[in-house]
């Protein structure tokens, strides 16, 4: 049986992984993380999950559709809100939400859903198991493979390409990468007015606000607002440090009259590409895979079809 290790699990790993298998591919995922799911993340904060990672999912691809049904049937996902308002920074103003495609979101936390691709596909997934480097051969960590995935943004997976595999490392050189800090903030009592998620246009400390209790459906009074990419540059070295700063925009934006009992800040260094890709994966001669949700637009439903496409143009050079 042809063997492919895939490094990275996320949605993309993940969904790589399953298609292999399903197809009769023995796949085995290798993750840096303690837990699959990548940046759709969640967090356990004072007896609660909190999402921490990418707010909320679309889903406009057929095939990712079949995906989405099956776990509104089984309680996996809700229907969350197709209209989001937006603040203006500098006047702090709020204007009428307009529609827009319709957002899901996980009420046992968004990575959840990556948990459940993975176990119900019967991956294998190590923990804690990060890859050193893929050579020619392809060789990971000193073991032959059939092929070798690396589903992580492109900044991490040039750490792990060997310099002999120069296409490869051609397609994933001089992208610009945006960071976010993640601000995760819980009140006893909500003292906002209701919103399901604003865009913040014109602010220099933060660029989108969720509220989790509306988006899981519990109403607990919680907030995640996500850092401007110019705000988040600075401070990457020391996270906690820009709590305070961002939880004082955030509490003017949405004129909160107490500090939250609790606050989490999430650093995200490689948050998205500045810049979309036309194709959904790369895959070479040298039979080294490349997928994320960089590949396309960045979405979760454009990770979990770049990690599906790229598995099935896997069998195939493999047949």
């Amino acid at each position: 049986m042809a063997k492919v290790v895939v490094a990275g699990g996320g949605i993309a790993g993940i969904a790589c992984a399953r298609e292999l298998r399903v197809r009769g591919i023995d796949a085995e995922v290798r993750d840096r993380g303690r837990v699959v799911g990548g940046r759709m993340a969640s967090r356990w904060i004072d007896g609660r999950i909190v999402d921490s990672g990418a707010s909320y999912f679309t889903a406009r691809d057929p095939e990712f559709l079949e995906v989405v049904e099956d776990w509104l049937a089984r309680g996996l996902v809700r229907p969350w809100t197709s209209r989001f308002p937006v603040v203006d920074g500098p006047s702090v103003t709020i204007s009428p939400a307009s529609p827009g495609p319709l957002r899901y979101a996980a009420p046992r936390g968004i990575r959840s859903l990556v948990v459940d691709l993975a176990s119900r596909g019967g991956v294998p997934v190590a923990q804690s198991a990060p890859i050193r480097m893929v050579r020619p051969g392809p060789v990971v960590d000193g073991e032959a493979v059939d092929a070798a995935v690396l589903a992580m943004p492109d900044p991490q997976a040039l750490r792990h390409l060997a310099p002999e595999l120069g296409a490869e490392r051609a397609v994933l050189l001089g992208r610009e990468w945006m960071p976010v800090l993640a601000l995760l903030a819980g009140w006893r009592t909500r003292g906002w007015s209701p919103i399901d998620g604003a865009f913040v246009h014109e602010d220099p400390t933060i660029a989108w606000i969720a509220d989790d209790g509306r988006r899981r459906g519990d109403n607990a009074p919680v907030l995640v607002a996500h850092s401007t990419s110019d705000f988040a540059a600075g401070r990457l070295a020391d996270p906690p440090a820009a709590a305070a700063e961002l939880t004082g925009a955030l509490r003017r934006l949405l004129a909160i009259p107490t500090e939250p009992d609790w606050t989490y800040v999430q650093r995200w260094t490689f948050a998205r590409p500045a810049s979309p890709r036309e194709e959904t994966f790369f895959f070479g001669q040298a039979r080294v895979g490349l997928a994320g949700d960089s590949w396309g637009r960045p979405r979760v439903e454009t990770a979990w079809r770049s990690g599906t496409d790229l598995a099935r143009a896997i069998v195939s050079a493999l047949a």
